[in-house]
């Protein structure tokens, strides 16, 4: 019998080359070093997202969507029963994402730069998790290295800076993980609640998030199915069965919904995976292979195609590096190493075989479809760095191979951080971000008055409320945002039609005649803004353009007033 990392006797041999892992946490008192580490991973994660929020995040629709159900919520009191929109199927997230960041937009009466604000400090407490998690499984080393490289990753920087319910996911799903690791290292079964609720927060986030469920759901079985029968099996049930409520209870919005609309977010579901999902012309090994190196490379290098090379060493490294640890480790490390290795395998195969938009290069990002696993990417990194440097702490280790292997080591870890610094996120986004949206508003207002807006966007598939919301919140009559459609709008989206013209239809009779359009077109789709698609998305006859302008990159706004004004 050897002793684990965690003092207890667990039955599984430490590999004689290998030192037993340091000792984990006794939950009572931490080592200074350990503290100041996790303070150094607080420090830069704050450091590295907190400046400039207000124009480092990019401001679309999303985002305005996101801000207008807030502002609903606390100004007219909608209480939301659905989440953002997805992208895959007819579906929506979970409403939790909105009453997490609910508070936040209710203090600063609606400021976007507050609510951004709450999610980098979830982006630079998911650092500090991550950094707990790894710390717990194999030592201080581990952990420090876990969480310094989310705290200075790129992806990470990028999903901590603006507004969109993604954003919060890793760090529930950190959450979660690390919950289920205590529960399993401690036996103290409470622990299952916390993981509960991480997981909660995780699915509804993002829908893909039940990925999570299954691994979670599977350790819980194993921990039960370890404990003695008595009154730590009773604990156990227990605990179930208050995270079994937990996520119930969190879902009581959608219930609430799909009993008063037919189901009709379970038969928009079930429409999605009869037609098979998403297609893609890739065979199942290419496609397995390419999400695969998608998945370990995003959270330390980036987009893949954008950094390939580097992506696929450093992805390769890290996978093998993680079943290492699964091979070799001792207990209670090798635990934790099958956990995540098992959630990461199962999550790489729900998305490599059923989601084809991570199997393609498109404009529109994807790898928010993977963030609940983007935390095992960080802990797998440190457990092989810490494996490592164990490793050269044995007797037969020569004092050139210590000197090797620990440099080696070392090196690629500043490597990643020095690369993720140099291709951090720009300090001002593309678009601008909120100051740019406000002030197209405000241009907006100086060209329409005070009469009513009806908003058109082209396509129409893409709601015009990044100008939306800052029109609403200055206090202007606005018609055909995603949460106000107009007839228009309704119809061109019925339509179905790339450029989301729809010819002869013409504004609602109670914009009369004292109401503006304006158009918002996105060149992405829509190749000729200001041309035939923006003509027929505007009555004949009757109006006049009365100023045209690009808010941000690729991005064209045309207002148009009655011809009598």
């Amino acid at each position: 019998m050897t002793a684990g990392g965690d003092g207890s006797q667990t039955g599984v041999p430490v590999p004689k080359a290998e030192p037993a892992a340091p000792k984990a946490e006794s939950d009572a008192t931490w080592a200074r070093p350990d503290l100041a580490g996790l303070l150094v991973v607080l420090a830069v994660a704050l450091a590295l997202r907190l400046p400039g929020l207000a124009a480092r995040g990019t401001w679309d629709a999303d985002q305005g969507h996101d801000m207008l159900v807030l502002w609903r919520l606390f100004v007219d009191h909608q209480l939301p029963v659905l989440g953002p929109p997805t992208s895959i199927g007819d579906f929506h997230h979970g409403a939790l994402y909105y009453y997490l960041l609910a508070p936040f937009a209710w203090l600063s009466n609606g400021n976007p730069t507050v609510v951004v604000g709450a999610i980098a400090l979830a982006g630079s407490a998911a650092a500090g998790v991550t950094w707990w998690l790894a710390r717990s499984m194999a030592g201080p080393l581990a952990g420090f290295v876990a969480g310094l490289l989310m705290a200075v990753s790129a992806s990470s920087i990028l999903e901590s800076t603006f507004i969109w319910n993604p954003n919060i996911v890793a760090l529930f799903s950190a959450i979660a993980l690390s919950a289920a690791w205590q529960a399993h290292r401690t036996g103290q079964a409470r622990w299952w609640v916390v993981a509960a609720a991480g997981l909660l927060v995780t699915m509804q986030a993002h829908v893909l998030g039940l990925a999570l469920a299954p691994p979670l759901a599977l350790a819980y079985l194993l921990d039960l199915r370890g404990r003695p029968s008595g009154e730590a099996r009773h604990r156990i049930l227990r605990a179930g069965l208050v995270a079994i409520a937990i996520v119930l209870l969190g879902y009581v919005p959608l219930i609430v919904h799909e009993l008063g609309s037919g189901f009709s977010e379970i038969r928009a579901a079930i429409a999605f995976l009869q037609a098979g999902g998403q297609p893609v012309a890739l065979s199942l090994p290419a496609r397995l292979l390419f999400v695969g190196l998608r998945i370990v490379a995003w959270p330390v290098a980036g987009l893949l195609t954008d950094h390939l090379v580097v992506g696929v060493v450093a992805g390769i490294v890290i996978v093998t590096g993680l079943i290492w640890r699964v091979r070799s480790a001792g207990q209670p490390e090798r635990y934790g190493a099958h956990l995540l290795a098992a959630t990461l395998l199962f999550g790489w195969i729900v998305l490599g075989a059923g989601i084809g938009s991570m199997a393609t290069v498109t404009a529109l990002p994807v790898d928010h479809y993977h963030a609940f696993l983007d935390p095992i990417i960080f802990v797998a990194a440190g457990l092989t760095v810490a494996g490592l440097w164990r490793l050269t702490e044995a007797k037969a280790a020569t004092a050139n191979a210590r000197i090797a292997v620990r440099a080696a080591a070392g090196l690629a870890v500043i490597g990643l951080l020095a690369y993720n610094l140099s291709i951090a996120p720009p300090a001002v986004a593309l678009d601008g971000g909120w100051p740019a949206a406000q002030a197209a508003a405000t241009r907006i207002l100086a060209a329409t008055g005070s009469g009513p807006i009806e908003l058109r966007s082209l396509p129409a598939f893409k709601a015009p409320d990044a100008y939306g919301y800052p029109l609403i919140t200055s206090g202007a009559e606005v018609s055909g945002t995603l949460d106000t459609p107009t007839a228009w709008s309704t119809a061109a989206a019925a339509a179905g039609n790339g450029t989301g013209a729809v010819p002869g239809l013409v504004p609602p009779a109670d914009l009369g005649s004292a109401g503006a359009i304006v158009v918002v077109c996105d060149s992405l789709f829509v190749p000729d803004c200001g041309g035939a698609a923006e003509q027929a998305a505007v009555p004949a006859g009757g109006f006049r353009l009365a100023d045209r302008f690009e808010a941000a990159p690729g991005r064209t706004i045309s207002v148009y007033l009655p011809a009598g004004q």
